[in-house]
């Protein structure tokens, strides 16, 4: 447990103030116990995984973060189904499942981030999500841990409907035998695409907005003139216009300014309102 944590220390924006308490607990017990104490105290929480695809706002967080990062034992259950913690990495539960011949989600090797944060935005590329390929979530809910078939709750595109106060704790893949090396040309080639269009080469949270229905954000921003446009150190990456990037110095409300010019400029010409992939939690 940690007292006034800077929260850029854990985003990989590398942005945000403090949180009042950073915890991290070392299992499920544990958790439990601490999201007990901190019940009783009155103590708001959140939790957060590595802290890809998350945006702190300069004020900080009140109350108590909580890090997952423990949580990312990875087995075999089944003939052809892996379980991952959500602290676990997307390339190392691709590689986990390469290892015991299993496969068929090497299409989230190259999305930096944990299992947990790829649930949750039921991240995906190529016209595939990972709650496709998922057959049941373990959550932590009402402060009880119980087991929930994937055909139990609703998702969609970049969404998962949870309760409030659900904490994904592991998820079950149903996979396909598939030779190591037929994964390892899907890493290597999913690495590669990435590199070429996503080295943008400064700290971001990947794609800062979703795609709107049969359209590319990228364009959208291309056509808005919005291509390296900047407020402070962040900026629209002169690589990929849909990654918002810390140049240097950056803060949290650089790139609220941004975000907001980005959609104004867009909304202008296309009449097309982005939303934001990325969380946005904090105080301002």
């Amino acid at each position: 447990m940690k007292q006034n944590e800077p929260m850029s220390l854990h985003t990989s924006l590398k942005v945000g103030g403090s949180a009042d308490l950073f915890a991290i607990p070392e299992d499920a017990d544990d958790l439990q116990d601490l999201l007990r104490q901190l019940g009783e105290q009155h103590i708001p929480w959140m939790a957060i995984g590595r802290g890809y695809n998350l945006l702190v706002l300069d004020g900080g967080i009140r109350g108590a973060v909580v890090s997952l990062e423990r949580f990312n034992r990875m087995e075999r259950v089944g003939e052809n189904e892996v379980k991952a913690g959500t602290g676990a990495e997307n390339l190392a539960v691709v590689r986990f499942a390469q290892d015991i011949g299993l496969g068929g989600i090497g299409f989230i090797s190259g999305i930096p981030g944990t299992i947990g944060g790829a649930i949750k935005m039921n991240a995906g590329a190529y016209g595939e999500g990972i709650l496709q390929k998922t057959t049941s979530l373990t959550l932590l809910r009402g402060g009880e841990i119980r087991d929930f078939s994937i055909t139990e709750l609703n998702f969609g595109y970049r969404h998962l409907d949870l309760q409030a106060g659900d904490i994904v704790l592991s998820a079950t893949f149903r996979l396909v035998e598939r030779e190591a090396q037929q994964t390892e040309d899907e890493i290597c080639k999913d690495t590669e695409l990435r590199r070429s269009k996503h080295n943008v080469g400064f700290p971001s949270a990947g794609s800062f907005f979703k795609n709107p229905q049969g359209q590319a954000a990228w364009r959208l921003i291309d056509a808005a003139g919005m291509r390296g446009a900047r407020v402070g150190g962040a900026q629209v990456s002169e690589v990929h216009s849909n990654f918002l990037v810390n140049t240097g110095g950056a803060t949290a409300q650089n790139f609220i300014e941004l975000a907001s010019m980005v959609k104004n400029a867009v909304f202008e010409i296309s009449g097309v309102t982005l939303e934001e992939e990325v969380r946005i939690v904090g105080a301002g």
